[in-house]
């Protein structure tokens, strides 16, 4: 026997999981960088790095879902220091991904401990605190405002939100490691260039949206 209170609950996971896959599917700065980091090291690398923002976009979920207003005002606050230090760790890594050499690098990421490659993507997408008020407008939306006061429903809401965005990085890590093999050594190298400018020109995108 199915109750109304296990309908709810299954209406907000998967109503979780679209906003999670919708909010990761767009290709922004940090999917430019998990396609390279999979190019580079392997689809774990990708994945991995996925799973950082996956969990950025469960925090602003909580933010969103449980109504933490005080954490959603101090964030929007403080924009203007966190898109600096988003914009600039934008650009460093973008010139030095532009710079990399394609063998060189992979030796480096199959060396280099996983959490590095997670930490790095987590505090990336944290550093775009507006990423809240989309959250927020989205629940409203989609009729979800609702959650809010309720624990139970708003942390069923965030668990969807956080699968849906990993499935999109799952997806995107699986898939261009299995094209992995085609990539020769001079396509890997524009592979370096082209992502490391683009990775760049949202670096400078985001230092110019301060003024």
């Amino acid at each position: 026997m199915i109750f109304a209170g296990d309908h709810l609950e299954i209406s907000f996971l998967l109503r979780g999981l679209i906003i999670g896959f919708s909010i990761a599917a767009p290709v922004g700065p940090i999917g430019v960088l998990c396609i390279r980091r999979t190019l580079a090291g392997g689809w774990a690398s990708g994945l991995v790095s996925g799973l950082g923002a996956a969990s950025a976009d469960a925090f602003y979920g909580c933010v969103a879902g449980f109504g933490l207003a005080f954490i959603s005002n101090f964030l929007i606050s403080q924009q203007v220091w966190l898109r600096l230090v988003g914009g600039l760790f934008l650009c460093s890594l973008g010139i030095r991904t532009l710079l990399a050499k394609p063998a060189q690098e992979a030796a480096k990421t199959k060396g280099q401990a996983l959490p590095g490659a997670y930490i790095s993507t987590f505090l990336l997408t944290l550093t775009n605190p507006l990423t809240i008020i989309s959250f927020a407008a989205i629940f409203a939306g989609m009729g979800l405002a609702s959650a809010k006061g309720n624990y139970g429903s708003a942390g069923i809401l965030v668990l969807g939100v956080f699968l849906g965005s990993t499935l999109w990085w799952f997806m995107l890590s699986v898939g261009v490691g299995l094209l992995r093999g085609r990539f020769n050594d001079r396509w890997l190298l524009w592979v370096n260039r082209i992502s490391g400018a683009i990775i760049t020109v949202f670096g400078i995108a985001a230092l110019i949206s301060i003024v």
